[in-house]
């Protein structure tokens, strides 16, 4: 079940915590409809991100996809959020819409070194390749060489989410596991829907939530989803999904992010919710 609203000061029992290293969360956390059926009445705005963060596990930063933010914003993120809480962050579309993305090495670096003021609450770093722009695949490996793979003597991840279907094939996935990075794994008609494991980590965007049903997907697909998030943990490959090319090397544990996207948005942090009591 879904965990209820409180009082709006009450925002001090212990948040959620990863179920084998799995991560659940939402995209943002700044939704007027979310007002009316998961931040309580009463709660102020600057204490949103406080709330969501008490209930999700991780939330991925949208805004930065439109533009980045100043160090001193990234700062006050992290410390309004819980121990143990991760951010995955989008950068800004800018880099990734350049006809020359080798050329785009010092706009990399000054958003990740912005970003980096998330510390030890920055999660993956996700690259956005939107359908209808024509990616150059020397361009593209060039630009995989320029994300730089530590700040502030942290590790980074990243993860490529491409849209165009031409793009996707066995080179694709080479390339990412040739550089250590996950691919998006989404359930969506609308983008490629594939679920080839290419890092230590895997990245799930779940972007199927209905507003007929309160908890944005019904008991039957929060289980199978909680289901593949074990699987994908253990090391192993879920079975059910379409994937491109051979197996994975088998591990024994991997991290898991799973974001409910977009969609019937208003029910993403119930689902959120549900699927993180499903997986205890």
């Amino acid at each position: 079940m879904a965990r209820k609203n409180t009082a709006p000061q009450d925002i001090s029992w212990p948040p959620p915590a990863p179920v084998d290293g799995i991560r659940v969360g939402i995209g943002g956390w700044v939704f007027v409809p979310w007002r009316d059926n998961f931040y309580p009445a009463g709660l102020v705005q600057r204490r949103e991100l406080e709330y969501a963060s008490h209930h999700v596990t991780a939330i991925e930063i949208n805004g930065t996809y439109y533009g980045a933010q100043k160090p001193a914003t990234y700062a006050k993120w992290r410390d309004e959020t819980p121990e143990g809480f991760l951010f995955s962050a989008k950068a800004p579309k800018r880099i990734m819409a350049s006809r020359a993305l080798s050329k785009t090495g010092g706009a990399v670096d000054e958003f990740v070194g912005g970003i980096s003021e998330l510390g030890i609450k920055l999660g993956p770093i996700v690259w956005q390749f939107e359908q209808g722009i024509r990616i150059d695949r020397d361009e593209f490996q060039a630009f995989l060489e320029l994300l730089p793979q530590q700040s502030n003597g942290r590790t980074l991840r990243h993860v490529l989410d491409v849209r165009d279907p031409a793009f996707i094939d066995d080179a694709y996935l080479a390339l990412a596991r040739r550089h250590g990075m996950a691919t998006v794994c989404t359930d969506s008609p609308d983008y490629p829907s594939f679920a080839d494991v290419t890092a230590d980590f895997v990245y799930a965007r779940l972007m199927r939530s209905r507003s007929e049903i309160a908890t944005g997907y019904g008991e039957q697909a929060l289980t199978a989803w909680a289901q593949r998030a074990r699987l994908w943990a253990a090391g192993g490959e879920p079975d059910d999904l379409p994937r491109i090319g051979a197996d994975a090397e088998v591990s024994s544990h991997r991290d898991v992010f799973i974001f409910f996207i977009s969609a019937a948005k208003e029910r993403n942090p119930a689902a959120a919710m549900a699927l993180i009591e499903a997986l205890r």
